[in-house]
């Protein structure tokens, strides 16, 4: 689908998990008349509702969210489309004179939205479905082993047990006769956006504090009984969704391949490491960045407005 390139101002508000974002991100909407965009990877998907973290109706009133809910399992949201929408919500928004405010901790999200992303071919399900069989019969390394004579850019840059995208990979090249990597690499010239960046800063010990807190706060609304509706629709463990921290662990609870102690201990020993890779991603980011602690949001607000009064629509 061609989507034309966006122009004008944008907001990204960004921060590792359970760092305070979408509360900031409402504040900040409710004071400056800003309209929200989900920039999280789990939060397109309607079926995950607790473990996604995701804004309750109540707390939506009143601010326009786009792109959140945006499909249902089984389907498979891309980073690629995700792009397209991302870059129609804006044009929309620019045309009523409106600066969106993304908020989120995927940074392939924000990334495909400021520096374009390469479009990937469509695959045929059955490729993906007949690729993770081999995987499972023969281990994800001997694919792995595979992925490095089609594909060596590519299988430099994957471990070998990472099954989503060494499937991806093959799947690419079995698919199209083209390396995932040469795909890559046919990245379109970024839109033309002014944008501010706001990334929050939490201590690490603090965050892990907050991590912790936030799941058993998710068990208590009832994630486990999210789950279980998951496991009884059946859908397919390769699913990204279903790889999502905290859903994956307690999937494996359900599995009965571990206790319940085991799996909420392993999902909060994920999430803390999903932080680390956020903070790390985030740390890499350029132009107009601007660190503020996650409880000040005084620094956010004097920002936004500085960024609003100097680019107007």
């Amino acid at each position: 689908m061609y989507c034309p390139k966006p122009h004008g101002p944008v907001i990204f508000l960004m921060g590792p998990t359970a760092s305070g974002k979408s509360a900031l991100g409402l504040d900040l909407a409710h004071r400056y008349g800003l309209e929200i965009v989900n920039a999280d990877s789990v939060q397109i998907y309607r079926n995950l509702i607790i473990g996604a973290a995701k804004p309750t109706p109540k707390e939506q009133d009143g601010v326009r969210h786009h792109l959140l809910d945006r499909v249902a399992l089984p389907e498979v949201y891309s980073a690629d489309r995700y792009r397209e929408e991302a870059w129609e919500v804006i044009a929309e928004c620019h045309t009523r004179r409106l600066v969106p405010l993304f908020v989120g901790g995927s940074g392939l999200y924000f990334r495909a939205v400021e520096q374009g992303l390469a479009t990937m071919p469509a695959i045929d399900p059955a490729i993906r479905s007949a690729i993770r069989a081999e995987g499972e019969q023969a281990g994800w390394p001997a694919l792995h082993v595979r992925l490095q004579r089609y594909d060596p850019e590519l299988a430099e840059r994957i471990p070998e047990n990472d099954s989503q995208r060494i499937c991806q990979g093959l799947a690419v090249v079995r698919a199209t006769g083209i390396p995932l990597s040469s795909w890559q690499q046919r990245q379109p010239s970024p839109p033309s956006l002014q944008v501010l960046k706001i990334i929050l800063q939490c201590p690490r010990d603090v965050l892990y504090q907050r991590i912790e807190s936030r799941f058993d706060q998710m068990l208590d609304q009832g994630l486990l009984a999210e789950c279980e509706t998951l496991w009884r629709a059946g859908y397919d463990r390769q699913h990204p969704a279903m790889k999502a921290v905290g859903y994956r662990q307690l999937l494996a609870f359900l599995d009965g391949k571990m206790t319940l102690a085991q799996a909420v201990s392993w999902a909060k020993q994920e999430s803390r490491r999903y932080a680390k890779r956020q903070i790390t991603w985030f740390k890499r980011e350029t132009g107009a960045v601007v660190v503020v602690p996650w409880d000040d949001s005084s620094q956010a607000f004097a920002q936004v407005q500085f960024f609003l009064r100097h680019n107007r629509l």
